[in-house]
């Protein structure tokens, strides 16, 4: 499948249209992408004569994890989305909860990347938009930051994240290979969102969201999270408990 590049620019920017295109759109699977650890299909969606790429995670497709409850992990996708979303910060792509060909799942806009980019020298960086990736992956409490999750476009200043199915454990599970801030005083602008998330999350539309797609315990533990980022006012250190770093990192 083919989708016009200038077609998938308008849809990064405008969200409500590539959330109305996933949500509603005729689904049709083009293919499998084989490396993914659970089911992953490459799909084109298609609605009132706009269409798209995208990938459909099926939760019947999902493998049972030893800590995270099984056909949980297409809900978790999206809650990490609607956490990108209210930051602002363009982290995760627009991804919905929808029904598909092989049942309910998670449909996410796919992302075209800069193939040039070596990942490995991309990780050890100090691109700003990955210190803005380190401080949400230690809200949702991302239990797989690899290397081959970023997404870098051309434009040099845009990195999305994918793969959040483990994410938002009542459990500290962070691990990471964004690792190059740890114990850094958090940027004035983080605080600011963090402060704002808690709010949210506490009394907003984000809490009432995130508790239709986690358990209590878990929205309770991410609210946990942002107000220990807020008290200590530094990116975290690892976990002596946990591996710190994914494997394979990349």
């Amino acid at each position: 499948m083919s989708v016009p590049e200038s077609e998938l620019e308008d849809l990064r920017y405008d969200e409500e249209a590539a959330l109305r295109l996933l949500r509603d759109g005729r689904l049709e699977v083009a293919g499998r992408l084989v490396e993914a650890t659970n089911m992953t299909l490459y799909c084109g969606v298609t609605l009132a004569g706009r269409s798209a790429a995208c990938v459909y995670k099926p939760v019947r497709g999902e493998r049972p994890l030893w800590d995270f409850p099984d056909g949980t992990l297409a809900a978790r996708e999206v809650a990490a989305y609607e956490v990108s979303k209210a930051t602002g910060w363009q982290i995760v792509p627009p991804t919905v909860y929808r029904e598909g060909p092989f049942g309910p799942g998670m449909c996410q806009l796919w992302i075209d990347t800069d193939q040039e980019i070596d990942l490995m020298s991309l990780i050890r960086s100090r691109h700003p938009a990955l210190r803005k990736m380190a401080v949400f992956d230690a809200i949702v409490n991302n239990a797989d930051r690899k290397g081959g999750h970023l997404l870098p476009l051309p434009d040099g200043a845009t990195i999305y994240g994918v793969d959040h199915g483990v994410c938002f454990s009542a459990d500290d599970k962070l691990r990471t290979v964004l690792w190059q801030w740890r114990g850094k005083p958090l940027p004035r602008e983080a605080v600011g969102v963090l402060a704002k998330l808690e709010r949210e999350l506490e009394s907003g539309a984000l809490g009432r969201r995130l508790r239709e797609l986690l358990t209590l315990a878990e929205v309770e533990a991410t609210w946990t999270r942002v107000r220990r980022l807020l008290d200590t006012g530094v990116h975290p250190y690892p976990s002596e408990d946990w591996p710190a770093v994914p494997w394979p990192p990349i």
